[in-house]
């Protein structure tokens, strides 16, 4: 087996339309409904399924819970003004930038977090 790419990963939210004014508002990310009133948060050729917390969908994790996530997103947008940006919103960054290990390489990467408190890793590969 050989498996090729990601193609969504869930996130458990204590509020979606919060969830949502966040990853669209700050990280420019599409809102999506699919399947039965569904909410899904597009970038790329990705998404995010939002599962609200005490109702999510089956099957699920075994133990969803708002703010488990840890994830790492490569931005098309250079990283310093990745930064301004998040300055210019009032976003705290956690860490960085500090130099990390990504999927094919090195990366620059900063840590913000999101409502519910997971910490979304933004990152660029050197050019």
């Amino acid at each position: 087996m050989e498996i090729a790419r990601l193609d969504h990963l869930v996130l458990t939210v204590a509020d979606v339309d919060r969830t949502c004014a966040f990853y669209t508002g700050v990280l420019g990310m599409r809102v999506v409904t699919f399947g039965a009133g569904r909410t899904a948060l597009v970038f790329g050729e990705q998404k995010i399924n939002l599962h609200p917390y005490g109702a999510e969908f089956d099957p699920k994790a075994n133990r969803p819970t708002p703010g488990s996530g840890d994830f790492c997103l490569i931005a098309a947008t250079p990283l310093e003004d990745v930064i301004a940006q998040l300055h210019s919103l009032g976003i705290e960054i956690e860490i960085g930038p500090v130099a990390r290990t990504g999927a094919v390489g090195p990366i620059r990467s900063i840590y913000i977090r999101d409502p519910d408190r997971n910490l979304v890793e933004i990152a660029n590969y050197p050019e």
